[in-house]
């Protein structure tokens, strides 16, 4: 009966709201007809609260790294010094992908499960100040660290550099205000805090990235942002437009402003809490430290010698229908992740909890059954005022 029941912990895709999937099986309009355009524009206009922007805001059919590719195939010409703040898997990508574009490519690397020091940031550029970009993760997914965004926009801000943000994993489950920290382009991708399935992207574009854009001689044609740019003035796309996506984005959207972005905010932020309170009362290790730097969208969970993260994972996979994600590069093996994002209520913690318990008692590992699930209780309860 339950054989194709998943209770989807990963950080992404997340869990789709019931009101965003009837949206999505509308009647598909043409993608150049006046009812498209006019859901189009609308949705537009609604993607600018989500990044706190006046700036423009444009919809790409693509994954999350294909609005990375975006971001640097628009800002990057070949030999351009660029900077790249590498704490996890996806700041690696964003240097395979300016290498790619053949920059000169200068990374900040810290140890995985740590965020990015400002202070190190601000000496590589004034070492180097004919740095082009530097290029940041907010959410890096493969730790579950999150980078100080406002500091290091604040620094960017201050020498003749553009400041992209990849925030697929963070934007809507963590405040990121475009316009008032000085963020130059941040992208997102559909399948995360979004609650959408995978295959669209958004990204925000501020008036000095503009200027950089439009004196750009690189080549680039699906991915040029000035095309973006000049069809949706004329509340379109440039490109068969991803119309089923954009129906439910644009009711997610509703959701969000429903719910509050601040509110959202603290939802993830109560999530994570619960979650890393659950963590630590079973005696387990968590990769990133320190509260302060743990994203509130995604949470490692390190593994030691008494179980092993693939072997739990493929139990509470196959016997507790939950579905967590492994670790990536030289983690794999070495740590699970737990998805806390988008659609996702405490209650869904809780049965996570109460599922990864039953879990690890069954690999072996020495687990008081309730010590977790009591102490993502009590956090829920003293969020709540319950005494």
């Amino acid at each position: 009966m339950f054989k194709e029941y998943q209770h989807l912990r990963i950080p992404g895709p997340t869990p789709i709201h019931p009101e965003v999937g009837r949206a999505m099986e509308r009647t598909i309009l043409g993608h150049r007809s006046g009812e498209f355009s006019k859901i189009f524009a609308e949705t537009l206009k609604k993607a600018k609260r989500i990044f706190q922007t006046e700036q423009d805001v444009l919809i790409v059919a693509s994954s999350g790294t294909g609005a990375l590719e975006m971001a640097v195939a628009n800002i990057v010409e070949p030999g351009d010094k660029v900077l790249v703040i590498v704490t996890g898997v996806f700041g690696g990508r964003f240097a395979k992908i300016a290498k790619a574009y053949h920059a000169e490519v200068l990374t900040a690397d810290f140890e995985f499960g740590t965020a990015a020091d400002p202070n190190q940031i601000r000496e590589i550029l004034k070492q180097h100040p004919d740095i082009k970009a530097v290029f940041a993760t907010h959410c890096e997914t493969s730790t579950g660290v999150v980078n100080p965004i406002q500091e290091l926009a604040h620094i960017v801000k201050e020498t003749n550099a553009v400041f992209v943000v990849d925030s697929v994993s963070a934007l809507v489950g963590m405040d990121l205000k475009f316009d008032e920290w000085g963020v130059d382009i941040a992208v997102t991708a559909s399948h995360k805090a979004l609650g959408l399935p995978p295959g669209l992207a958004l990204i925000a574009v501020s008036q000095k990235a503009w200027k950089v854009i439009d004196e750009n001689q690189g080549t680039r044609f699906y991915f040029d942002l000035r095309s973006y740019r000049d069809n949706a003035a004329k509340d379109t796309t440039p490109f068969t437009g991803p119309v089923s996506l954009v129906f439910g984005l644009s009711k997610s959207l509703d959701l969000i402003e429903e719910e509050g972005l601040e509110q959202g905010f603290k939802r993830h932020f109560l999530l994570r809490n619960m979650v890393r309170a659950a963590v630590t009362a079973l005696g387990l290790e968590l990769l990133v430290k320190n509260d302060q730097d743990a994203s509130c969208t995604v949470t490692a969970i390190k593994g030691n010698e008494r179980f092993d993260p693939e072997k739990l994972r493929k139990v509470l996979r196959e016997d507790y229908k939950i579905v967590a994600a492994g670790g990536q590069q030289h983690l794999k093996g070495q740590i699970f992740r737990i998805g806390h994002m988008g659609y996702t209520h405490p209650m869904d913690i809780l049965t996570t909890i109460a599922g990864l318990e039953l879990a690890l008692k069954q690999v072996g590992y020495p687990v008081e059954l309730g010590a977790g699930v009591k102490a993502a209780q009590e956090v829920w309860a003293n969020e709540k005022n319950i005494g």
